[in-house]
């Protein structure tokens, strides 16, 4: 998909009518005489200024409404900040008209008088809706008490109408030795514009300020300005693919077009952008790119701030689709709306990328900043290879430049090469190179793509084990990637439009295969044992290389994402030089590459189906040791605290539990000698007891409570349940942290109730927990025994450990009912209650097939504070024993699962009850619409 084909008819500016005539905007003259007229009338003092701020103050609201209704009609967010500019110039002249005239007349019209200058982001003429107003008040000395009263009377006025000024008043003097000081006072001056008053000490300021400051630091600006870049992207987010952008400050956005031309401005001495082809740093065709990118990010934020009435710059998910379809955007192959929009605009933010490596390698050229050194890379070469000249490049200063002119026409395959020789020589590409790669994409035709050697140069930087994130990244920006792998250039710039997911897809595949890289290098060796063990022992490494970057290639498309990816690999793998039975296992780890997850979070891993299903899908041991690692990656490469302790013991339990059976274990008869196993190894650890009181306590426990809870949790509950053999007058809490799983577990054994497990959750939810996980046991002598896992939220035991004692006394509390959960939690819900941009259908499926002695009622939909406990409650009300409950929440998404029987410990097998408890169950979910489900459904895997 180009980007032509993104941009809809409406959010093409219709640049005819779009500059508004200053009468139009704010009739100063009108304004003017109706205050002369006041004043005529024996007005004057308060009131005449009263009226005078009223004037003002319709003006302005009449200006703004005309810019935005323009900003509408034609398109253009460049027009509109332009329209907003003139808007306040006008405004800023007529309170100084004002001030001189009625407050405070000049003493003698004949001395020099201040001047008033926009700086900043006002100082380039453009303003947004939102945004500060950058004045000076550049006084002819420091003394002039005339300039500073009426400086101060024009702000009082500005301040009364509402408006967020940043200024300064200083002489001349002032301004330049604050500008050597201060880098920021610098910048402002920098873009310094002259609104009013003596233009001949405004003159007299930028001359100096030219000739004293700039000529004598172009290098000190330019180092200045890129670490305050770095910090900002830093603060903003690092990847320009963030789901959720900064318009302004992030990476991509319109502060890196600013400080583009800041640094061309100071080292170039160019005036405006169009002086950028004359200075040579861009070409013509650069400069248009340079205009529309900076027409449509203007666009956004103009629309971002008449939306919000606020200076808001993330364009968050709930302000993406109503400018969406302001702009005109609609769905298309199988994209929507708000989906193609985003779409467009992370595009725009990687032009701004490729603008900003030109200018980098014009600054290195005059040596006006020190060589970039890109992340993970270390130069490994200190000669000109023979390989690199043969091949008709060279290195210089650790970068790999071209050694001719015609080195990517001469050669297409040096189009992958170049990124190869990179990755194995660990040196960055000069930007020159990689703008003439941008600039020859049209090499990289069908003939390049069934080039043997192409082809294996880049199975080589996709299996390297150096830094194939950062190569493969490079290859992205230069768009390399997406024209030599297709299927990669559809999804290049594209998000998914929910909470969950932190980057565009491109960007999320590429870090799940920076990931994977950091596995095998065993790089997190303290934090993923197994996964490091598993990364060593696997032996198709390069099939698994292949599906980590692919599987997520067929997202956006109408049908389901695994299953067309696997196709996508049937038809890419043997170009790539994959075998017949290589190409079917990266097909096969794609198509199956949620299951790991969704089985892992979604079930019982105690239930021995659970795991005989699991295994039966795997088949091989190979295949689940890939498919373990490609979960991990892709988990990892979702977004930051997407990944924890609690997912990586669940899926380490799956992955251990299969292996036993794929191995030839866990029959009836290994049942049997596990369960006895595990009570010997208990019976070790309590060498206090009496043969007699262990035989007693072990026939409290169900064969299912000595298969699923580990031993330290069993002598934790032999020690809880030993003080309940007389009486239990309270129930018994018993808290726990795990900082390795990032849980904590907090113990309940009571009597047991059907309400229990909904007065937890509702507890939990009161006081703002969240649970992940439970295992629940009911003795045979009716005690529950049950652990909730719940997301750890400090780092220190000592404060989680509090924490889960404010959770233990909320659920004493309520177990006594001492407090009412309902009207608490519909409190909080009506507390967070707002609208949201995300369509999530509320769905219920009830299988009898997932396990041989529950029904599994499975229930998702839109997540919110209490929807556990109104689940829990009503599970409790329709009569339902919960054997074990998991808890997921996938963004905005809640996707919990129960194993349930009924008051006699059976399966749910009628299908009139199975739709009165779907029914049910539906009602936890007010003002949603609901998804179909049979009652053998399967839900929808999550990503």
């Amino acid at each position: 998909m180009s980007l032509s084909d993104l941009v809809p008819p409406l959010e093409k500016p219709r640049r005819q009518a779009t500059a508004i005539p200053l009468a139009q905007l704010f009739d100063r003259a009108k304004i003017g005489a109706e205050i002369a007229k006041a004043h005529a009338e024996g007005l004057a003092g308060d009131a005449l200024r009263r009226q005078a701020l009223e004037l003002f103050r319709a003006g302005l609201d009449s200006g703004r409404e005309r810019a935005q209704e323009v900003l509408f009609a034609s398109g253009g967010g460049l027009a509109c900040a332009t329209n907003l500019s003139k808007l306040e110039d006008e405004l800023i002249r007529a309170l100084y008209d004002f001030s001189v005239t009625y407050l405070y007349p000049a003493p003698d019209p004949n001395a020099p008088c201040l001047v008033v200058a926009a700086v900043g982001g006002y100082g380039r003429a453009t303003l947004a809706p939102g945004s500060d107003i950058d004045l000076l008040f550049l006084l002819p000395s420091a003394e002039d008490a005339w300039g500073k009263h009426v400086t101060e009377s024009m702000l009082y006025l500005l301040w009364d109408l509402k408006q967020k000024v940043g200024h300064s008043t200083r002489c001349v003097e002032e301004c330049l030795v604050q500008s050597r000081r201060d880098m920021t006072i610098r910048t402002a001056l920098l873009e310094a514009r002259f609104i009013l008053g003596d233009e001949k000490l405004f003159d007299d300021m930028c001359r100096r300020f030219d000739k004293e400051i700039v000529h004598r630091s172009p290098r000190e600006f330019v180092v200045a300005k890129l670490e305050e870049r770095d910090t900002r992207i830093s603060k903003a987010g690092q990847s320009r693919y963030l789901v959720e952008p900064n318009v302004k400050e992030g990476k991509g956005g319109l502060r890196d077009l600013n400080s583009l031309f800041w640094i061309a401005k100071y080292v170039y001495r160019v005036r405006q952008a169009s002086d950028l082809v004359d200075a040579g740093l861009f070409t013509r065709r650069e400069y248009r790119l340079f205009c529309r990118c900076e027409e449509f990010l203007w666009r956004v934020r103009c629309h971002l701030h008449f939306i919000t009435g606020r200076a808001e710059e993330i364009l968050s998910f709930d302000l993406q689709r109503p400018i969406a379809e302001r702009l005109g955007y609609a769905g298309r192959g199988g994209l929507s709306g708000v989906e193609r929009f985003m779409k467009h605009y992370f595009l725009i933010a990687k032009e701004v990328g490729d603008l900003t490596a030109v200018l980098s390698a014009a600054l290195e050229e005059r040596h006006a900043k020190p060589a970039a050194v890109l992340d993970r890379f270390h130069i490994r070469v200190r000669r000109q290879d023979k390989l690199i000249k043969e091949f008709g490049f060279l290195i210089e200063n650790g970068r790999l430049k071209a050694g001719r002119p015609d080195v990517l026409d001469h050669d297409p395959v040096n189009m992958i090469r170049m990124f190869w020789l990179a990755d194995r020589y660990g040196v960055a590409l000069h930007p020159d190179l990689m703008h003439l790669a941008i600039s020859r994409l049209h090499l990289i035709d069908s003939n390049l793509r069934d080039d043997p050697e192409a082809n294996q140069l880049f199975l080589d930087v996709l299996s390297s084990r150096n830094s194939p994130e950062v190569v493969l990244r490079l290859m992205n920006e230069a768009g390399v990637l997406g024209r030599f792998i297709p299927p990669f250039g559809r999804i290049v710039a594209m998000m998914q439009f929910n909470m969950y997911h932190h980057y565009t897809v491109d960007e999320h595949l590429l870090r799940a295969v920076g990931y994977l890289a950091d596995i095998d290098a065993q790089r997190h060796r303290d934090d993923l044992p197994l996964t490091n063990t598993i990364m060593a022992s696997i032996e198709k490494r390069r099939v698994l290389c292949v599906a980590v970057f692919l599987h997520d290639i067929a997202k956006g498309r109408t049908e389901d994402h695994s299953i067309a990816g696997a196709a996508v690999a049937r038809h890419l793998c043997p170009r790539l030089g994959l075998t017949p039975a290589e190409t079917e296992t990266v097909a096969w780890l794609i198509e199956n590459h949620l299951v790991m997850s969704d089985t892992a979070q979604r079930r019982d891993l105690a239930d021995q189906r659970t795991i005989e299903t699991f295994a039966a899908r795997v088949q091989t041991i190979e295949r689940l040791k890939m498919l373990f690692v490609l979960t991990v990656c892709d988990i990892q490469a979702v977004g930051p605290g997407v990944w924890n302790g609690w997912k990586g013991e669940l899926l380490r339990t799956l992955f251990l539990e299969t292996q036993i059976v794929l191995g030839g274990g866990h029959t009836k008869t290994e049942r049997t000698e596990r369960i006895q196993k595990a009570k010997a190894e208990l019976r070790a650890q309590l060498p206090n007891w009496t043969d007699a009181d262990f035989e007693a306590y072990a026939a409290r426990h169900s064969q299912a409570y000595w298969l699923r809870v580990d031993l330290p949790r069993k002598i934790r509950h032999a020690q809880l349940l030993n003080q309940t053999e007389i009486d239990l007058p309270d129930p018994i809490i018993d808290i726990r942290t795990d900082a390795f799983r990032a849980v904590t577990e907090i113990t309940l054994i009571a009597i047991d109730h059907p309400r229990l497990l909904a007065i937890v959750a509702g507890s939990c939810a009161a006081t703002g927990a969240n649970i992940v996980d439970a295992q629940i046991f009911t003795s045979n002598d009716g005690l529950a025994v049950d652990t909730f896992f719940i997301s750890r939220t400090f780092e220190r035991d000592e404060d989680e450990i509090r924490r889960g004692e404010r959770i233990a006394l909320a659920i004493e509390q309520a177990l006594r009912g001492q407090i009412r959960l309902a009207e608490i939690l519909a409190a909080k819900h009506a507390a967070a209650a707002k609208d949201t941009p995300f369509d999530v259908p509320a769905q219920v499926s009830i299988d009898n097939e997932l396990s041989n002695r529950y029904t599994v009622i499975e229930v998702s939909g839109r997540d919110r504070p209490g929807l556990l406990y109104a689940i829990t409650d009503i599970l409790s009300q329709l009569n339902l024993n919960i054997a074990s409950a998991h808890i997921v929440t996938f963004g905005e998404k809640a996707a919990d699962v129960f194993y349930v029987t009924d008051l006699t410990g059976a399966k749910i097998t009628t299908s009139g009850r199975r739709a009165a408890i779907r029914q049910k169950l539906l009602t936890a979910f007010p003002g949603q619409a609901a998804t179909k489900a049979g009652a053998a459904g399967k839900s929808p895997a999550v990503a």
